[in-house]
């Protein structure tokens, strides 16, 4: 079981990953809505993992990995991206990311990326 924060500025899409981390038994214990948030929070919580959008206002996912690797080098995190955004998703892997998942989120593909990072 992993302590995660969920950011994504849509809040539908954090309660179904939310829903999914639950289920797999996982806690979430935060969510931020962008990346300025997200690294606020990750200071504050110190989660295991993070999930992170890639598109969102203030800060995107990409500048967030960055930020959240200079404070904690240890913490996993998994880019959830829609289709189309390979470029980004790169860019946030050598940033940092462990792995990535493609919305709209499957729950086995979700546990796929939590079993391989964690």
């Amino acid at each position: 079981m992993a302590t995660i924060l969920v950011t994504d500025d849509a809040a539908f899409m954090r309660m179904q990953l939310k829903d999914n981390l639950t289920k797999l038994g996982h806690e979430v214990v935060g969510e931020a809505e962008n990346g300025k948030d997200a690294v606020e929070k990750c200071q504050e919580l110190e989660p295991e993992l993070v999930t992170m959008d890639i598109t969102m206002p203030e800060m995107d996912g990409v500048e967030a990995v960055k930020e959240i690797k200079k404070i904690n080098s240890d913490v996993k995190i998994i880019m959830c991206s829609a289709m189309g955004q390979q470029s980004m998703v790169l860019d946030a892997i050598k940033a940092g990311a462990a792995d990535f998942i493609v919305k709209p989120f499957n729950a086995e593909r979700i546990k796929e990326a939590l079993d391989k990072v964690l």
